[in-house]
């Protein structure tokens, strides 16, 4: 490889690190502000100070993850111009746009309202406040459809035509609502609130584990449970009309992602066969193995029995992508959606049971245990759903438009490595800071101390004195009148 060919790869390899960790965290912070939004309109309903105090606690774990999509989303937006400066100059008469009304959503709208939500408690009126918040999980949508629509743009561009290496914009209508833009958003969307949802579970799986304020997190663990019944299947159905718009604009993407190399049989049949599982042979035009499942890939492409999906045989050689990560990753994607669900399944099975009260919740561990670890799911299911997304679009930056290596800075080597190894060692750091501040706010607790705040300085604060004398947890030997008086 020539060292101009070594500098494209460790660009790609460079943005393709920082982009999978700062997707750690936009997809949290917009599915938790809606959570919050509802606990704190639950409160203001209810005057349950168990609603207060679970706003309280989360916010704090939000506001940390907020700071860490902050930072590294400057990082990403500095890496644009950095890594792949041709393409920010040649784009940037439409995506320098979107992602500066992304700017104006996040650091000015989302930051704005922000700062009510996190100060103005006993500031501002209730109400007022449940306005901030509401404003916040707004904002955050907001800036996730610049964000999706400048990717979605990528993936199916329209509305432009490329002039002397600059992409000039003919229809500003049929650039942001490009064929990919609603679909990639509502998948984004629903994987933050999914996300969320087993975030919030997992923290509350730790404190029943713990056998720490009980009663007041067995109820967003139920809640979690019981919506995720809705979201994940719900993510499934948008996830198959993300693979038929793939099958549409990205032929040779969704071959790559179902490694599907020949679109007929030697015998001129439709090769309707989904590989389960396979590896590319040597010279890159087949399977070495796979193990496959006749028909089925016709029934989940076309939706008919016996119809041909074009395979990359159909695809120029020089177009075609790499067929490993997608194809494995996509699987991975695909089975994260079902875990999730699974795991719903079991503790909506257990809620019906009566087994998710306040007396024998602390008995299931084993599901304690995997509502704890499944935490992870959503985080897997983003990362490899990005990376086939983006792996998928290879090679093509701007897909069918203009070429990665045809996107990427000018520069030498030395300089591209020495790029490596910064954002890298940035995005652990960030990532650590961040990992160390949840897990400290998750141990010391929600704070049941401090007085409830009312409607401003000009009312008095006040504590419910039931909910504020409740035992951290069961006494030895006092678990029966413990029931009897909380349950």
């Amino acid at each position: 490889m020539s060292e101009a060919g070594l500098t494209t790869l460790i660009s790609r390899i460079d943005f393709a690190w920082i982009t999978t960790m700062h997707i750690l965290y936009p997809p949290l912070t917009i599915g938790l502000s809606i959570i919050l939004f509802l606990s704190e309109w639950r409160w203001n309903r209810t005057d349950d100070e168990k609603w207060y105090r679970l706003c309280r606690f989360f916010e704090r774990l939000f506001i940390i993850n907020f700071g860490a999509a902050v930072a590294t989303g400057v990082t990403m937006e500095m890496a644009f111009g950095i890594l792949f400066g041709r393409f920010s100059q040649a784009a940037g008469p439409l995506v320098g746009q979107l992602l500066g009304y992304e700017t104006i959503s996040a650091f000015m709208y989302e930051a704005g309202f922000l700062g009510l939500m996190v100060f103005g408690w006993g500031k501002i009126n209730k109400r007022m406040h449940l306005f901030a918040t509401f404003n916040v999980a707004l904002a955050s949508t907001i800036s996730a459809w610049w964000i999706l629509d400048a990717n979605s743009w990528m993936q199916t561009p329209t509305g432009v035509v490329l002039k002397n290496g600059v992409f000039e914009v003919e229809n500003w209508l049929a650039a942001l609502l490009n064929p990919d833009s609603f679909v990639a958003f509502w998948h984004i969307e629903v994987a933050s609130v999914e996300l969320a949802l087993c975030f919030v579970a997992a923290v509350s799986a730790w404190f029943l584990l713990k056998q720490r304020h009980v009663e007041l997190f067995l109820k967003p663990l139920k809640i979690a449970v019981f919506s995720l019944l809705l979201i994940a299947p719900l993510q499934i159905f948008i996830g198959d009309s993300s693979g038929q718009l793939t099958a549409k604009h990205q032929p040779a993407a969704l071959a790559a992602m179902e490694g599907h190399y020949r679109t007929r049989l030697p015998n001129g049949e439709p090769n309707t066969s989904w590989n389960v599982v396979a590896w590319p042979d040597a010279d890159g035009h087949g399977n070495a193995w796979s193990i496959k499942i006749p028909h089925a890939l016709s029934l989940l492409e076309n939706h008919t029995w016996n119809s041909a999906v074009p395979g990359l045989d159909t695809i120029p050689a020089a177009d075609r992508p790499p067929v490993v990560i997608p194809f494995y990753a996509f699987r991975a994607m695909s089975a994260v959606g079902t875990a999730v669900f699974l795991l719903a399944l079991w503790g909506a099975w257990l809620a019906f049971r009566g087994r998710l009260s306040v007396a024998k919740v602390c008995a299931n561990r084993w599901f304690l245990r995997a509502a704890l670890l499944g935490v992870a799911l959503p985080y897997l299911g983003i990362w490899t759903g990005w990376w086939t997304r983006e792996v998928g679009r290879q090679p093509w930056v701007v897909y069918g438009l203009m070429r990665t290596a045809d996107g990427v800075s000018h520069m030498s080597l030395t300089l591209a490595v020495s790029w490596l190894v910064g954002f890298m060692a940035f995005e652990l750091m960030a990532s650590g800071a961040t990992f160390y501040f949840m897990t400290k706010v998750v141990r010391l607790g929600p704070d049941l101390d401090s007085p409830v705040v009312t409607d401003g300085p000009a009312h008095e604060a006040r504590r419910l004195p039931r909910f504020a004398a409740m035992p951290d947890r069961p006494t030895p030997g006092g678990m029966a009148a413990f029931t009897q008086n909380h349950e």
